[in-house]
């Protein structure tokens, strides 16, 4: 299954007793964004998910602004909104799919593959005729077993231990001017691992639509032959982006580092790299 789906062909598969459409929609700015978003119109029978409180642990001193849920945790909460082994689930957002590949990334952390991602969002389904609602489905609650899938992860020790490691590429997923820390709009410090390469999750997309598999192939042809690819962000979000990219062009096994950034520079003595890497991030 393709990580991300067309408006139309999602229209095509409206009223499948397996589909679940959710609406992850949300704002760092404004937490109650998304919620207010899904009130005033979502796709026909979606449910809501926040990133804050469904998607993400509670804040602790480490682990990064989104902390990664507990496993039982993740699938109580997928269970409620009626996802299980059956369903098809479809994720989007109105941010390039950069929210809802957090979803589609923990779905099949937790062993689930039928998921996608909607393909340019709410603004591609309204352009393609696609309908808006306000009645808020009932869904019947379901069991979701998860089966968490070892090696999708390493954590802030995995990554001091394999610093130099030639055979491990760490991917930075943030815009090019927090990379080399140029501003730092969220974090105490700016900067990035040192070593990571940048490769903005932004740029998987053009005009809003993820670009076709060629270009992405060409795109991330220096990670193909790495042993180990590690991608990053601020705190876990917009790094699935880059990996569903990873996914669509072949390069699979790519790992994740939930905590990211914001986990980083939790600890004092955390090394920082400012500028650009001279291998070219």
């Amino acid at each position: 299954m393709t990580p991300w789906i067309s408006p139309e062909a999602l229209q095509a598969q409206l009223g499948s007793p397996h589909l679940r459409v959710v609406d992850v929609r949300s704002s760092l700015a404004d937490h109650e964004a998304g919620r207010r978003a899904y009130r005033a119109g979502h796709l026909p029978g979606a449910v809501f998910l926040d990133l804050e409180t469904d998607l993400s642990a509670p804040l602790g001193a480490h682990g990064g602004r989104h902390p990664l849920p507990d496993p039982a945790r993740a699938a109580a909460v997928f269970g409620a909104v009626g996802i299980d082994a059956d369903s098809h689930v479809v994720a989007y957002d109105d941010a390039g799919g950069m929210v809802a590949g957090r979803l589609w990334w923990m779905l099949r952390w937790l062993g689930h593959e039928r998921v996608q991602v909607l393909d340019g969002g709410v603004d591609a389904w309204s352009a393609a005729g696609g309908e808006m609602v306000t009645e808020v489905p009932a869904v019947a609650p379901t069991a979701f077993e998860p089966r968490v899938r070892d090696g999708m992860t390493v954590d802030r020790a995995w990554l001091l231990e394999h610093a130099g490691d030639p055979g491990v590429i760490v991917v930075d997923a943030r815009a090019p001017e927090r990379y080399r820390g140029e501003v730092e709009p969220i974090d105490p410090r700016g900067g990035h691992i040192p070593g990571a390469i940048n490769l903005p999750y932004a740029d998987n997309l053009a005009g809003g639509r993820f670009r076709t598999a060629a270009a992405l192939r060409a795109r991330y042809a220096a990670l193909a032959d790495a042993d180990t690819v590690v991608v990053y962000c601020g705190s876990g979000v917009s790094a699935a982006h880059d990996l569903m990219a990873l996914e669509a062009c072949g390069i699979a096994g790519a790992r994740l580092y939930p905590g990211s950034w914001s986990d980083w520079v939790s600890y004092a003595d955390a090394p920082v790299a400012l500028g650009a890497e001279p291998n070219g991030g």
